[in-house]
């Protein structure tokens, strides 16, 4: 056993080095920024979704978007294999995998008009690869507003003191947007009091805590949250960026630093004793390996397709000048790194024994949010003043804002993807923003339930294949950058390795759950499971013709460069 101070320290000092030189690398060398390109938030401003945006509050925008619960949930699912195993993943992932995809996404798209990655795959790699890309996108992140729909009514049931902070939150930012947009107020006394606000009504929340009726219209707490939610996503994914997306994300994304600032904080003053094994040599019965499964169970936080959808969906589209997507880019996968360590730290260093933590580490795949709130809360109440009942508040409201941003921008950034099929495949109709935003809500609670029926838990039944299906994509996306970067005669190598190792996990990790799932009688996920097996093989045949076509052409032209 050691102290939980010496992973922190290793951890925070590791990210932050790969943050100031690695992706200073990256910027110079690789991408190449250049602060006289004209981005596409100046030449197709709109003020709905392209508009110039101060790097901090699009950093803001950035993060707490990416971030989700996700971050919180595989860390606290994958140290069951012990904790050495995740923290390097984490550690390492953040800087040379989740870095250079995020900000990578970011630099793709702002040189394409602002448009996804997954519309650039026809262009860089193919047409079948493009429409390979738009599939799972789309799918992805169908699965993922319906599962954060489901994580977010859930916390609202089960903490009710959690649903009066996490709503003022809306309140707070459309008061900022038009502030500091419509009547241009300095971004600083808004920022500090609307953050004082949204911690002041976590008491309020204590007080007053709301809870819906048993059932109303034959419809429990729960899916009466998850059809409010999918209305309030509606109204949300339709207005302006400046008036809700962008001022909430900013103002929940400074909240939540605080929120880790103070559980490191609580770390390093009541330096709590890791008591979880570095390996785990005693897994419980009907664990998975650890390879590949941890490079899929640990998604967000190491390397999240996710994030490229939303670089490429909405943050590329506010962009001020292009060298600000080091900043927002890679520093915002850097605060979502520090998640992933923090929990990893609650979750080991947050019980007083190892007989404790391996009692809640019994079975594979059951803990999570309730995990990381427990552990965490302890250390906070132990380092710091502050009671433990607020800080399990504090913490819960967290992950609601995290879930709760990423699916505000799930469900913009699914109306963007419905409105780039229109434009590409000739569709009017999809083009509409209207029209688009109710189709992308309506594939949603299809799934939600249409599959999960009256609970509106139709989501639970294909997340598990979400890690696979989520590093598939980040596989695509680090393939358009690679093949961009041999087009440009720059080298790839930095993107090619990241983006061969995680298909090949991802390959590996489906074909691993294939045949559990098949003896386990889930056909459904089956089926599922398939496809993404499928994808995959397509994405590594794709990868070898494009890079053959293209390696060929440069050696041709004479712009070859060493990988």
């Amino acid at each position: 056993m050691m102290s939980a101070i010496v992973p922190a320290v290793i951890g925070i000092v590791a990210v932050f080095c790969g943050y100031l030189f690695y992706s200073k690398f990256i910027a110079e060398k690789i991408y190449q920024l250049d602060d006289n390109f004209e981005t596409p938030a100046h030449t197709l401003r709109d003020d709905v979704d392209f508009i110039p945006t101060n790097r901090v509050v699009l950093w803001g925008h950035h993060f707490t978007a990416v971030a989700g619960a996700a971050p919180i949930i595989g860390p606290a699912i994958a140290v069951i294999w012990g904790w050495l195993p995740a923290f390097i993943w984490v550690i390492g992932g953040t800087i040379f995998f989740a870095g250079v995809h995020d900000f990578g996404a970011i630099w793709a798209s702002v040189r394409n008009q602002g448009r996804s990655v997954g519309a650039l795959t026809g262009d860089v790699v193919s047409l079948r690869a493009r429409t390979l890309f738009m599939i799972v996108i789309f799918f992805l992140l169908m699965m993922v507003n319906a599962v954060f729909a489901v994580a977010i009514s859930d916390a609202f049931v089960a903490t009710p003191s959690s649903v009066i902070p996490a709503w003022s939150a809306i309140a707070v930012a459309v008061v900022i947007g038009v502030l500091i947009y419509r009547m241009g107020v300095p971004i600083l006394w808004p920022t500090i009091v609307g953050t004082i606000i949204l911690y002041a009504v976590i008491y309020l929340g204590e007080l007053v805590p709301v809870a819906l009726p048993e059932t109303f219209m034959g419809l429990g707490p729960a899916p009466q949250w998850i059809l409010i939610l999918f209305l309030y996503a509606t109204i949300a994914s339709l207005l302006p960026v400046w008036l809700l997306l962008q001022p909430r994300d900013y103002i929940n994304g400074i909240q939540l630093f605080i929120g880790l600032a103070l559980l490191f904080a609580a770390v390093f003053l009541a330096n709590p004793t890791v008591v979880a094994p570095a390996f785990n040599t005693n897994v419980p019965e009907g664990t998975p390996p650890l390879v590949p499964l941890l490079f899929v169970t640990i998604a967000c936080g190491a390397l999240s397709g996710f994030h490229g959808l939303v670089a490429s969906g909405t943050t590329s589209k506010q962009l001020d000048k292009e060298t600000d997507a080091r900043f927002v880019g890679y520093l915002g996968s850097t605060g979502e790194g520090l998640l992933a360590l923090v929990t990893i730290i609650a979750v080991t260093a947050g019980f007083s024994s190892l007989g404790e933590w391996e009692a809640t580490y019994a079975a594979y795949n059951t803990t999570g949010i309730d995990t990381f709130v427990t552990g965490g809360s302890l250390i906070v109440a132990d380092g710091t003043p502050v009671p433990r009942e607020f800080a399990a508040t504090m913490l819960a409201v967290m992950a609601v804002l995290f879930a709760g941003t990423t699916m505000d921008a799930g469900v913009r950034l699914q109306r963007y993807i419905i409105q780039e099929w229109g434009t590409i495949y000739k569709i009017p109709i999809l083009q509409n923003g209207y029209i688009a935003t109710f189709a992308a809500v309506a594939a949603c609670l299809a799934l939600a339930f249409g599959a999960g029926g009256s609970d509106g838990q139709g989501g639970m039944l294909i997340w598990p294949l979400f890690g696979t299906t989520n590093q598939l994509l980040a596989g695509l996306t680090l393939l358009v950058l690679s093949v961009m970067l041999v087009k440009l005669g720059r080298r790839y190598i930095f993107t090619l390795v990241p983006m061969v190792f995680v298909t090949l996990m991802s390959l590996f990790a489906a074909l691993y759950q294939l045949w559990g799932l098949f003896t386990g009688g889930q056909y459904l996920l089956v089926v599922v499971d398939i496809i993404v097996i499928i994808m995959a093989i397509f994405v590594i045949l794709e990868a070898i013709s494009a890079f053959t076509r293209e390696k060929a052409a440069a050696d041709a032209a004479g712009t070859t460069v060493a990988g």
